[in-house]
């Protein structure tokens, strides 16, 4: 069988893999991302040149990225801004690169392997540091003047909002990623996510922010499923939470998509892997 290549590129580290069915990325390693592009890119080559012959890589990668150029563009790891990663392993490799972002990558995975097996619309948001989605929409991931920023969709106060709390994003402050992310539970508590009680009023809060995103993007884009991933995600309470939440404030409206925890182990590598795979359909 043949041969492909996944990278998920993420700021902390890269995870590379390699593997012929995308439900089953193998040989997984890590590689630090150094501060110096040059020095982990060198590490990701040497990966791959010693895997034996290649058809394909597809790399899944932390962004904002520009699909033209295959560059990280507004990172704030600044030595990483417009390093040409794509260019970087066609170059040293010879082999086509499928480009996208982290979770679209996860997105696509979803729906090839895993929670989503088989749909054609499908959102990935994950939940962590950050806050970010990717879409697949009639089997086609969504891009355009950019690439979805879901996690920057507005969102309003929810009940028992703590008086003084106006969000952490250095941009909106209040936008989803302000109000929902990590880093905003840990503001507003005081304590890390995953270090707070099952029953605290945190997961009221934060199932009520992650029930508006589920709807704007059900009212939106109509998903199949949502797929919701991520450190703070793993908090599995939080999903029935966010279920009955979302069917209140639609009061009827519209049905509601499945909203559900990842199905794959690693969604990106198998999102990866399925970029890999579709340079050479």
């Amino acid at each position: 069988m043949s041969l492909y290549g996944a990278v998920e590129a993420g700021g902390t580290k890269f995870v590379v893999a390699v593997g012929e069915d995308p439900s089953l990325p193998r040989d997984i390693q890590r590689i630090p991302t150094s501060i110096h592009p040059q020095e982990t890119m060198a590490a990701v080559v040497a990966y791959f040149e010693k895997q034996g012959p290649l058809q394909a890589i597809g790399v899944a990668s932390f962004g904002p990225i520009s699909y033209t150029s295959g560059c990280i563009t507004n990172t704030p790891k600044l030595p990483w801004q417009n390093f040409p990663l794509r260019d970087t392993l066609r170059n040293a490799l010879n082999l086509p690169i499928g480009f996208d972002t982290d979770v679209n990558g996860a997105a696509l995975g979803e729906a090839r392997c895993g929670a989503g097996r088989g749909l054609d619309d499908l959102v990935y948001i994950t939940v962590g540091t950050g806050i970010g989605g990717g879409a697949l929409v009639g089997g086609q991931l969504v891009h355009g003047l950019l690439h979805p920023e879901m996690g920057h969709m507005v969102v309003r106060r929810a009940p028992g909002e703590l008086d003084g709390f106006d969000g952490v994003c250095p941009f909106h402050k209040n936008c989803l990623e302000g109000m929902a992310s990590g880093p905003a539970m840990q503001a507003r508590w005081n304590t890390r996510a995953d270090q707070l009680p099952a029953d605290h009023a945190a997961w009221r809060i934060q199932a009520d922010y992650i029930a508006q995103a589920c709807i704007n993007l059900a009212c939106i884009l109509s998903p199949q499923a949502i797929v919701l991933g991520g450190g703070v995600m793993e908090q599995l309470q939080l999903f029935p939470m966010i279920q009955a939440r979302a069917a209140q404030i639609t009061n009827g409206y519209l049905p509601l998509p499945a909203i559900v925890p990842p199905g794959c182990q690693y969604p990106g590598l198998s999102g990866a892997l399925a970029l890999a795979l579709g340079q050479t359909v």
